[in-house]
């Protein structure tokens, strides 16, 4: 549950919050060892023997998330409460800018057989360029369609966001991504009272793409999800009195914080570069959230040793993170993505929590086993935020 107390509490002072979120941390053992126990991560072990850990769970025992609604709860959103289609974070991610009757939903190429068969998700994750090309060629071929004008906008890789403008669009409508391979296209179906007309539009529309992507091996067809209209919601300023800068490579994760009102700071493409946006910025803001995402991405292709790699890679830039003394730092991930499940999953996110005022739990290292045992515990993410705030002694007294 979001914690509707906190508005009360709030004071502002000059701490400042380093929030480190490695997409899909946590995982589940292969030959006896999670990816997070087989990386060698000397830095975030020295600092779960110094810090206070525990375990996160994003919205509930046995809930698998989305990243959207498992990020929200991090940024201490109630998910349950603001229900966000990750087809409007991927559209702002990419600087679209959506008017309240817009819908958007986030696209997949992907690769489907002669029998209308998914055998490929993410189309073997074609280049940037080519969905580039492919997104020309079907906004040639398909711009209008019973007055609603339709917009195929390139994301990455295999991603893309699709836009559609018109009188009536209703959201509630459920995705046309069946999630896994061995199944067709899901019918789009109305999930509330007045949603058949569009949810008939986006069927239609599938089959359009279908015949103009005919050929396009592997990238011959497009899954949608997340489709949406842009909601509202207070701002993360608002809410804790912050000001805020997002540092994400990715452009669902830059569409979020826009979303809540923190700055989109510019950056490259590496975690190098990630980090040297953190200091160059370091002075301008009183909270950072830092965005990894190929952790997510490899777990998601079941690719056990890159995922690894790139938790070790992280690993390499903690002590530059320490180096700017913030007053807390915290290491996370918003949901598990394990290899062995190739997919997002339930498990609870382990969570690193570093600071002057905090516990030190002594633990051997930084794991979701030895997270278990941590002074934390297991508790919602949506008191993530709180917990920071303590720390930075950003919250006065509850009662007298």
């Amino acid at each position: 549950m979001e914690n509707n107390i906190l508005k009360d509490l709030i004071q502002k002072n000059n701490s400042k919050i380093v929030l480190l979120v490695i997409d899909g941390l946590g995982g589940l053992p292969i030959k006896g060892k999670t990816e997070l126990e087989a990386a060698k991560t000397p830095n975030l072990d020295r600092l779960a023997s110094i810090g206070s850990c525990g375990l996160s769970e994003a919205v509930g025992p046995g809930i698998t998330p989305g990243s959207g609604p498992a990020h929200l709860a991090l940024f201490g959103y109630d998910p349950i409460t603001y229900l966000i289609g990750s087809g409007v974070l991927e559209a702002l991610g990419i600087g679209l800018k959506l008017e309240s009757t817009d819908l958007a939903a986030r696209g997949n190429f992907a690769t489907m057989d002669k029998k209308g068969v998914i055998i490929d998700r993410r189309a073997g994750r074609i280049s940037t360029e080519r969905n580039k090309e492919l997104c020309s060629l079907l906004q040639k071929k398909i711009y209008l369609i019973e007055d609603i004008k339709v917009f195929f906008k390139p994301v990455k890789e295999h991603r893309c966001a699709l836009l559609l403008k018109g009188k009536d669009l209703a959201d509630g409508i459920s995705d046309t991504d069946p999630q896994r391979e061995g199944e067709k296209i899901k019918e789009a179906t109305p999930l509330k009272k007045g949603a058949t007309q569009t949810a008939n539009f986006i069927n239609k529309l599938t089959r359009r793409i279908n015949e103009v992507l005919k050929g396009e091996i592997p990238a011959n067809t497009i899954l949608l999800r997340g489709i949406s209209k842009i909601p509202r919601l207070p701002s993360f300023k608002e809410k804790y009195l912050l000001n805020s800068g997002a540092i994400a490579t990715y452009p669902m994760y830059r569409g979020l914080a826009e979303l809540l009102g923190m700055d989109i700071l510019p950056t490259g493409e590496t975690i190098k570069d990630e980090i040297k946006t953190l200091r160059e910025n370091f002075q301008n803001y009183d909270f950072f959230y830092i965005h990894i995402k190929k952790s997510d991405s490899f777990g998601e292709d079941g690719n056990f040793e890159k995922k690894v790699s790139i938790i070790e890679e992280v690993d390499t830039f903690i002590p530059e993170i320490e180096t700017l003394k913030p007053d807390v730092f915290v290491a996370t991930g918003d949901h598990s993505t394990p290899s062995l499940l190739k997919s997002h999953s339930w498990h609870p996110s382990p969570f690193l929590l570093i600071s002057k005022n905090c516990l030190s739990d002594n633990l051997p290292n930084f794991s979701e086993r030895a997270c278990c045992q941590g002074s934390l515990g297991k508790f919602p993410a949506t008191a993530a935020m709180a917990l920071m705030l303590a720390n930075a002694l950003r919250l006065k007294k509850f009662g007298a």
